[in-house]
């Protein structure tokens, strides 16, 4: 993003289909990437949110504000250059997903985990073929190999952009499960974040919720919301 130009120097984005994929242009430009390959991406729809994106900009260009562009870079310079190291990351937080260690105490909080998580951890063993063992406290404890492999060619299998949009579900959520369980439509995207935020949300309850704490949570919030909507632009 740091070789952007800062300033607008277009008039109009608009979208185009281009022999493996679709296209935005830029007064009849192609868009391209940070690493100067030209932007394609699978569906129109994500091609007509990049270039909204860009006709929202004003007179300078505020990559914070533009999403799906930033996601779809994301797909085509990184992704696509280290697939398998990508993937191999991402599926290694099932061996230490945030749905899997448990507080021993106190007892509202240990019912409301297996009440909020347990459900979601049967949902893997019937959808992914992976069951994953619960644990109490914050010291690792390896899964079982069959639960990891099962969750690892299920990742694999994505495609690159789908990887680039479940990178930031998994690594917001700190969740392999609540990752694939966006994926496959497991509830409204507010509901399965206010699942990754479960342990935050009882301390807050308890404690109150400075205000700094409160706007890197929104940050958070947001983003993850912004990567589930990429995913669903993958198919509009």
């Amino acid at each position: 993003m740091s070789d952007w130009k800062t300033k607008r120097f277009w008039k109009e984005a608009s979208v185009s289909s281009e022999d493996g994929g679709f296209g935005v242009r830029l007064d009849g430009r192609p868009l391209r990437t940070p690493a100067k390959a030209v932007l394609l991406v699978p569906s129109r729809g994500m091609a007509a949110a990049i270039a909204a994106e860009w006709d929202a900009q004003e007179k300078r260009i505020t990559p914070e504000s533009m999403p799906v562009t930033r996601g779809a870079n994301a797909a085509i310079d990184k992704v696509a250059n280290q697939r398998r190291e990508v993937a191999d990351m991402l599926a290694a937080y099932g061996d230490s997903d945030l749905l899997c260690y448990r507080a021993e105490a106190p007892q509202s909080l240990v019912d409301r985990q297996a009440a909020t998580w347990n459900p979601l951890l049967d949902w893997a063993e019937t959808a992914l073929g992976a069951r994953l063992q619960t644990r109490t406290g914050v010291i690792h404890a390896p899964q079982a190999p069959e639960a990891l492999k099962a969750l690892s060619d299920h990742t694999h299998r994505l495609t690159n952009f789908e990887l680039a949009g479940f990178h930031d579900l998994v690594a917001l959520s700190g969740s392999l499960i609540l990752g694939f369980a966006v994926f496959r439509n497991q509830g409204a995207v507010s509901e399965i974040w206010k699942k990754s935020q479960l342990d935050e949300q009882w301390q807050a309850e308890r404690w109150g919720r400075d205000e700094e704490a409160g706007v890197l949570a929104e940050k958070k919030r947001q983003a993850f919301v912004n990567a589930a909507l990429f995913v669903t632009l993958l198919s509009a």
